[in-house]
């Protein structure tokens, strides 16, 4: 059926090709490239996938001298679609959408393919096109879908059809063309037609479309792959670039990267726990590689099981779904595909019950688990951990979190192996919670401080500036009057360690944090640090919950997450993303991505969700406009910024502390004992900066006035 020699005339071709009575793309795109000279296309959305499988169909097209031209819709998202209708320019939006798509797709098939286009780019023989809808200042998607085949005898075959150049368009739903061919009686006036609409579509004279050529910094993405990967050729099967099911797992075993280096604190964290009959706790700063250590442990525990004729069951514990997946990310790295347990217990129940059902006959060395805390808990997953007569190992991922009655209840007493990770395994005012953790995971085994890591170069060096910001006279007299209430509420013998938000003294204690937290002269002296950094790029802004106190009983005030993100988008006009809870996953990891490029986002404004488990090394520049007294907290925010990273040799942390004017007439014993817990933040930054004498001097004058030299 394909012909190499003769033209389109010769092929056998219908016209209608469906699903359900044959391969779309093997009864009718193969053959048509096989022989015909050009190849023009218009779909709907471009991914990295669909280019890699038409490379396939392309190649020997082009051998032949074929040239193709292609006009597809790039996937804008949400923050896209508003940028181009509030008029950022348009050629900026579009290859941020063409770049991101790119980049989604890292498997060696999808990449081989991609090089082939950059091969035929370079060669002049494909051009590419991006449109979409631009009417009456609102954008929508193109949806269009037509393609023309011609070949050397100047006949046409033109078709329409419902797929989109994407590997489920093509190969994974279920579609259908309908075919036009130039010669035959009734088809060649529809064929012309489509032609025509295809050529005005590629010279941008289609009413409400806008047509825009292929970015170049994309263009230089596929060049450059097309140099890495000279001659690089993809198989000849219909499912060459089909994606890895999710389930399909094998009988992989755990494996150090090769190109992973072991640090010597590593080994000495594996070794320490190793002697502790494999349970313990590793104490380890921020940023200093917990996850691989833990899973350099486990290949470690495995091999050992292995001699034994043993399987492994690997479960890990994460206190958030994202953290799920970058764990995912990183037992896939060590060679095993972990289940991923959250959500509906129907994706993953099955496949753990097949997985352990495998492991108990045998036929599976590594059984690799990843739950989150709630899913953990769950009634579904602790019935599955109730069953496993098999050695298990435990890790427990931020393990502070499983201090909780209703968490540590749920800590299965059969696993044989037990690993705690946490840079501050102390629970904040919950001894019997921290104890409880001592008890089921075994002692501290191991323990990395900041200043340890930040020497060995384990992290970097940091500078930290202190900003003191005055109340004003409205925040002021809030501020005077609830330390009166908590002075009353001390009086009557509660206590300033109750964390307890219900409680009478937590409630005035958290709107006092609102007050300092949202203080309006924070943003003033933001605008004045944004500004003097406003050629720097990987900045994270993190702003206080809720929103600013109008009065003591009202926390309906305005909310600094809002100001915050106008301040830096509006006014400042540097780019800026929210990355908050309600942050779809998906969203964040394309976020991060941007992030990390030193080119998309300048600025992410985050509340709270950037604390614990991101990773996000490129970050250099932390605005610090509220954090609890919890040590934990501002622990996991300076983590974040001291991570190590490609030209990043140093992160500066500005960190804004609110007070009240100097002579406020204020219980001066109450307020010095509530401000002293605030300065343990900062001496704590300051002791380990690069200007640790210049924050001494900075905070002098607060210290003087409230009898605190001595911190």
């Amino acid at each position: 059926m394909i012909a190499t020699e003769s033209g389109l005339r010769s092929l056998s071709l219908g016209d209608r090709f469906r699903s359900d009575k044959e391969d779309v793309v093997a009864s009718f795109y193969m053959p048509a490239f096989s022989a015909a000279t050009s190849y023009s296309r218009a779909v709907g959305y471009f991914t990295s996938t669909s280019m890699a499988l038409f490379a396939r169909g392309i190649e020997a097209f082009a051998a032949r001298g074929g040239n193709m031209r292609l006009v597809a819709s790039p996937q804008l998202n949400e923050e896209d679609v508003i940028d181009i209708e509030r008029g950022y320019d348009v050629r900026e939006v579009v290859e941020r959408a063409t770049l991101r798509a790119l980049d989604l797709e890292q498997r060696e098939t999808v990449l081989d393919g991609l090089g082939l286009l950059g091969r035929l780019i370079a060669e002049g023989r494909l051009d590419i096109k991006l449109a979409f809808v631009a009417q009456e200042g609102r954008v929508g998607v193109y949806h269009e879908k037509i393609g023309i085949f011609r070949d050397a005898f100047g006949d046409l075959v033109a078709f329409t059809g419902s797929s989109n150049e994407t590997y489920g368009g093509l190969m994974a739903n279920f579609e259908s063309v309908e075919v036009y061919r130039g010669w035959v009686a009734g088809d060649g006036a529809r064929a012309r037609r489509l032609e025509a609409d295809f050529q005005a579509l590629w010279s941008n004279q289609t009413l409400h479309l806008s047509v825009e050529r292929f970015p170049d910094v994309a263009r230089e993405r596929l060049l450059t792959l097309a140099n890495d990967r000279p001659t690089a050729s993809l198989p000849g099967r219909d499912d060459a670039l089909t994606p890895a099911p999710v389930v399909a797992f094998g009988p992989a075993r755990l494996a150090i990267p090769d190109w992973l280096t072991i640090r010597d604190y590593q080994r000495e964290a594996v070794e320490s726990w190793l002697r502790q009959r494999g349970r313990g706790i590793l104490k380890m700063a921020t940023g200093t590689g917990k996850t691989k250590t833990a899973l350099i442990a486990a290949v470690q525990l495995a091999g050992v099981l292995h001699h034994r004729e043993e399987p492994l069951i690997l479960l890990v514990l994460a206190p958030l779904q994202h953290l799920v997946d970058q764990w995912i990310g990183e037992i896939e790295s060590f060679g095993v595909r972990a289940v991923a347990v959250y959500e509906s217990s129907r994706k993953w129940l099955p496949v753990v019950d097949d997985q352990l059902n495998e492991a108990r006959l045998g036929q599976r060395p590594v059984v690799a688990m990843v739950a989150t805390n709630s899913s953990f808990a769950g009634k579904k997953f602790q019935s599955v951990l109730s069953r496993i007569t098999q050695p298990l190992l435990i890790v427990a991922d931020e393990a502070h979190n499983l201090g909780s009655s209703n968490f540590r209840l749920s800590l299965p007493q059969n696993a044989t192996y037990r690993l705690a990770l946490s840079a501050t395994p102390e629970r904040w005012f919950d001894d019997h919670g921290t104890d409880a953790l001592i008890d089921y995971f075994g002692p501290i085994v191991f323990e990395l401080g900041l200043g340890s890591a930040i020497k060995m170069g384990a992290l970097c060096r940091y500078t930290y500036v202190p900003r003191l910001v005055e109340l004003n006279e409205y925040e002021t007299s809030l501020y005077v009057d609830l330390t009166g209430q908590i002075a009353k509420r001390l009086a009557a013998g509660d206590s300033l360690d109750d964390d307890n938000p219900d409680s009478p003294i937590g409630f005035l204690l958290r709107q006092r944090a609102g007050i300092l937290g949202h203080a309006e002269g924070k943003l003033r002296q933001l605008r004045s640090d944004l500004a003097a950094r406003s050629d720097s790029w990987f900045q994270l802004v993190y702003c206080a919950e809720g929103r600013r106190p109008t009065a003591p009983e009202d926390l309906r005030g305005p909310n600094q997450l809002k100001d915050v993100l106008n301040l830096v988008g509006n006014q400042l006009r540097m780019p800026t993303h929210l990355y908050v809870s309600e942050t779809l996953r998906e969203e964040r990891r394309v976020l991060l991505r941007r992030f990390g490029t030193g080119h998309d986002l300048q600025v992410l404004v985050a509340m709270r969700c950037l604390d614990e488990g991101v990773d996000i090394p490129d970050a250099r520049v932390g605005y610090l406009l509220a954090s609890s007294s919890n040590p934990r907290q501002f622990i996991q925010r300076r983590g974040r910024l001291l991570r190590r990273a490609e030209g990043k040799e140093q992160a500066e942390i500005l960190d804004y502390l609110a007070v009240p004017p100097s002579g406020t007439p204020i219980n001066f014993d109450v307020e010095r004992s509530l401000l002293a817990r605030e300065l343990e933040r900062a001496n704590e930054f300051s002791r380990l900066s690069e200007n640790y004498e210049t924050t001494l001097k900075i905070l002098r004058p607060l210290k003087e006035r409230y009898q605190l030299m001595d911190m």
